[in-house]
């Protein structure tokens, strides 16, 4: 093996195998009864192996990348990354579904634009920090021009809308900021003005305010917005400490909706318990240790930045998630990554982890 270079970090890849493995399974089990009316109670857990399939090689092609290769394409990829989120306007080419414009129609398969977008947004803002790291303590010239471009990806995204996505590149973007070296006194008046801000949206929009009342007392209307919540909330409850055995949740059978997407951490809990939640916990939590030990131990400040941005992102998504599900915050619609079924969150959210191992190669 050539010196410059040093193994994977096979724990870090061990927790993203595990999350994936319980995934296909929790897939497997949650899924069937809404498969049913595609004439194949094995319709979703096929699509998902396929996807899965797909992920696999996504990682394998970002472990294998030239990363200053891939630092000299930032712009273009970050820029069509952007005409992707704009196509989903487009009457024809967009495809709405629960009235969010998310993706993209492309007959045989569907895209979702917003997942390239987080990858794109922290490969151009890694190498834009890096390239300008002399110019972070000045506002103007260091800070501001990473806040116009996070506010138009924003603002594209909330057009959408999706909240969720929106506060995970807002977390991924706050952790790279911090990592980069920015004052903590704008990072400090930006987290104030970010919290301002959230609380104004939810005001501004009925179906946010709704979401909002839901969660300060969801059974104040038991069986419209607060419906939801109560039902994740009595998957999780009636789990106990070791649940009801895989397979055997009641919730599942149309009860608790999106059983199999954002809120399938309700039904993990359910059939696996406290146990089987805290594992989840668990693997999360040494994906983002291992993630960041990565990204410390390079001594390459792209790459540094581009680690702590790809595992700060999966880490603020999977923690948001976890959170809406057990009525911490309210719902904001992202998928737990690598649980969730999609297809692709599936693949970009493997092709960063690839990524993340050939950083663990580099010195």
């Amino acid at each position: 093996m050539p010196k410059n270079k040093k193994s994977i970090d096979y724990l870090f890849l061990f927790a993203v195998i595990a999350l994936s493995a319980v995934g296909l399974v929790m897939v497997f089990s949650a899924s069937p009864t809404m498969a049913m009316k595609y004439g194949d109670t094995f319709y979703f857990i096929k699509r998902e192996l396929f996807y899965l399939l797909l992920g696999l090689l996504a990682l394998t092609y970002g472990l294998r990348l030239d990363l200053d290769n891939l630092k000299n394409k930032a712009l273009p990829i970050f820029a069509f990354s952007l005409l992707l989120l704009i196509l989903v306007f487009i009457p024809g080419v967009g495809r709405k579904v629960l009235g969010a414009s998310r993706w993209i129609d492309f007959g045989i398969i569907q895209f979702q634009p917003s997942e390239l977008c987080k990858f794109a947004m922290v490969l151009f803002l890694a190498r834009w920090l890096a390239d300008n790291k002399a110019k972070l303590t000045d506002f103007v010239r260091g800070l501001l021009p990473a806040l116009i471009l996070f506010g138009f990806v924003a603002l594209l995204i909330m057009k959408q809308p999706d909240m969720g996505t929106v506060l995970t590149i807002a977390g991924t973007v706050f952790a790279m900021l911090f990592a980069a070296g920015v004052d903590i006194r704008h990072l400090l008046a930006l987290g104030g003005v970010g919290i301002a801000g959230i609380i104004l949206l939810s005001i501004t929009e009925s179906y946010r305010m709704r979401r909002l009342l839901s969660y300060l007392d969801p059974w104040k209307d038991p069986q419209g917005s607060g419906f939801q919540i109560i039902q994740s909330l009595l998957a999780i409850g009636s789990g106990g400490w070791f649940g009801l055995g895989l397979g055997a949740s009641r919730q599942k059978f149309f009860y608790l909706p999106q059983q199999f997407t954002d809120f399938i951490f309700a039904i993990l809990c359910e059939e696996l318990g406290f146990a089987g939640g805290l594992m989840i916990v668990g693997l999360f939590a040494l994906f983002a240790a291992r993630g960041f030990r990565i990204a410390l131990a390079t001594q390459d400040n792209f790459k540094q930045l581009l680690a702590i941005g790809l595992v700060s992102w999966l880490a603020v998504q999977a923690l948001l998630n976890i959170m809406v599900v057990v009525g911490l915050v309210p719902t904001t619609g992202i998928p737990l990554p690598f649980i969730s079924y999609g297809g692709t969150a599936t693949i970009i959210n493997l092709f960063a982890v690839g990524v993340v191992l050939n950083i663990s190669r580099k010195p």
